[in-house]
């Protein structure tokens, strides 16, 4: 059944099983600019290179294209392609205008000197040769054989170290302790919670076993683990093994100590997993050369499941990152483009993240030819939550504009879904205004930073606050507020990163506002806002940006 289950796949498929394992084994032996070899399997199919996060090989060359090549599985191998990428893709020195077969061997490069090196290979032949020279050496007995294995084991830890093929790894390190034991079977066991799980087993002749092949109680492997008095050796209880001579080897995860600090650790030390060794016809090999060879298979497969682990968590960074890159691209696309700079209607604005992402967002948008809306918004808390919140509150504000709704309306209507999506989890504070032709403002501030309206003769007027912060109540109300400005009016909206700044003695930008927008009175809105943010900075000096910064200056020009 399953033969006839396995043709009825390939005919479906079109791959062989003999496709399919060449598929398996392939990969590309990657050497970056930096001189450090690396080795990735090429899955899955097509298998995409480039500069961006979403291609399975992430070249990190800011002279690479974002989508540069893709590899395809071709009938009886496998095609290489240039996704029109800017400077080509170049296999053994020459540069491919269409998919081109790949052979063992090959070169793949990006069209310069100094970046990745790619070597096609369909299959990993380095670690099957090491494990030869494991097992040939057991052959051979005194000095001469344990210089042999351990050199062999030495080659194969560093082979391991630069494979990022997980199943290749945990392969290798059962295959090294069957030939250094002489064992019949070999199972790797790996910590995942409170439990042991079967990752690999393996018999003498490198066929795979089953998980349930294991046929040992896994509360006696716990106990075993937690009864051993040595770091890196245990054994199972007299007695309740199986016919089989067992032997296990723990896997310890060694936090960052020296080499004296690692031989005092206790034996309870953190278990990452097990090498568990059987053989039926006879005991693994006990002998204290073979146990200090296995011993040092151990300390460099703790090693590398470590390595791995690791090197895993800074792929996973490096995607974080670089997702965020592109939502702090979307969302310094989403700010206008350009503001108005003559006219009865000037305005100058910027919004500076203290993260990767902000929480703050300003706008200005015409109203028809007689009026112009501004808004500038702070939401709560920082990250990709505040991010995503405030591109919300932008989108219902646009809109709100191009539907000329009110503005006590909108609030409220805004403030109504925040509060039945967000559960007071999220809130944000908000000032929007709308200045006419004739000088005529109405405004409404949801709990901001008070603006200020700064006139020509360098008086000071603070727009009070008309209500609570959005999102806090779903009954909450705002109120409408109007003034009439005059020739030469301007309004400084800002968020709390502002005025709250601190500099190295813990003082406020609050405190220092008043001389910067007298020493700015009479410029105009660029230079204003430009003035202002020329004095945050030589006020904060070398202290770090702790919130989002945002200032918005609006002039209006009666003439």
């Amino acid at each position: 059944m399953r033969a006839l289950a396995e043709s009825r796949r390939q005919s479906q498929t079109g791959i062989s099983l003999a496709e399919s394992k060449q598929t398996a084994a392939a990969g590309l032996e990657v050497t970056h600019p930096s001189g450090e070899r690396t080795r990735i399997r090429l899955e899955p199919l097509p298998f995409r290179i480039g500069r961006g996060p979403e291609n399975h090989l992430i070249v990190r060359d800011n002279r690479a294209s974002r989508a540069h090549a893709k590899i395809s599985r071709a009938a009886g191998g496998f095609l290489i392609e240039d996704l029109d990428s800017l400077h080509g893709t170049w296999l053994n020195g020459i540069r491919i205008a269409s998919p081109t077969p790949l052979y063992e061997g090959d070169t793949v490069e990006f069209g310069f000197e100094d970046s990745y090196r790619l070597i096609f290979s369909e299959r990993d032949a380095r670690i099957p040769r090491m494990l030869d020279q494991i097992s040939a050496s057991g052959q051979a007995t005194g000095a001469a054989g344990s210089l042999s294995r351990l050199r062999a084991l030495v080659e194969l830890a560093r082979s391991l170290e630069t494979t990022l093929a997980w199943d290749e790894v945990l392969g290798a390190i059962v295959d090294a302790a069957l030939a250094l034991t002489d064992s019949e079977r070999g199972f790797l066991l790996l910590r995942s919670g409170d439990t042991l799980e079967v990752k690999l087993g393996r018999d003498a002749r490198g066929a795979q076993l089953p998980a349930s092949d294991l046929d040992l109680p896994a509360s006696l492997i716990a106990r075993a683990l937690e009864e051993r008095h040595h770091l890196l050796s245990m054994n199972l209880p007299a007695g309740e093994q199986q016919s089989a001579h067992a032997l296990c080897v723990p896997l310890v995860h060694f936090p960052r100590i020296s080499v004296q600090e690692t031989l005092a650790l206790p034996s309870q030390t953190a278990t990452i997993g097990l090498l568990y060794l059987e053989s039926a016809r006879t005991r693994p090999g006990l002998s204290e050369l073979n146990r200090e060879l296995l011993q040092t298979l151990a300390l460099e497969a703790s090693t590398i499941l470590d390595n791995a682990r690791l090197l895993e968590e800074e792929k996973q960074n490096r995607m974080r990152e670089q997702e965020l890159a592109l939502a702090r691209q979307i969302q310094e696309s989403l700010l206008p483009r350009a503001l108005p700079a003559s006219g009865w209607f000037c305005a100058a604005g910027s919004s500076t993240p203290s993260t990767g992402i902000a929480g703050d967002y300003f706008d200005v948008q015409p109203l028809g030819s007689h009026a112009w809306a501004a808004v500038i918004a702070d939401v709560s808390g920082k990250g990709v939550a505040s991010a995503l919140l405030a591109s919300l509150l932008q989108g219902a504000f646009l809109l709100g504009s191009e539907l000329e709704v009110p503005l006590d309306a909108l609030l409220s209507k805004i403030n109504s879904f925040l509060a039945e999506r967000a559960q007071g989890e999220k809130y944000a504070t908000l000032f929007s205004a709308v200045i006419h032709r004739s000088g005529a403002l109405t405004w409404a501030n949801a709990g901001h930073a008070e603006p200020l309206l700064l006139s020509t003769t360098g008086s000071v007027r603070k727009l009070r606050s008309t209500g609570m912060p959005l999102g806090l109540r779903p009954d909450a109300t705002f109120e409408v507020d109007r003034a009439q400005l005059v020739d030469g009016d301007k309004i400084i909206a800002f968020s709390d990163g502002l005025i709250e700044a601190e500099n190295e003695h813990a003082e406020t930008f609050e405190s220092k506002l008043p001389a910067a927008l007298a020493a700015s009175n009479g410029l105009s809105a660029q230079a204003t806002h430009d003035r202002l943010l020329d004095e945050l900075l030589q006020f904060r000096g070398a202290a770090s940006l702790d919130d989002d910064t945002t200032l918005l200056v609006i002039e209006y020009r009666a003439a």
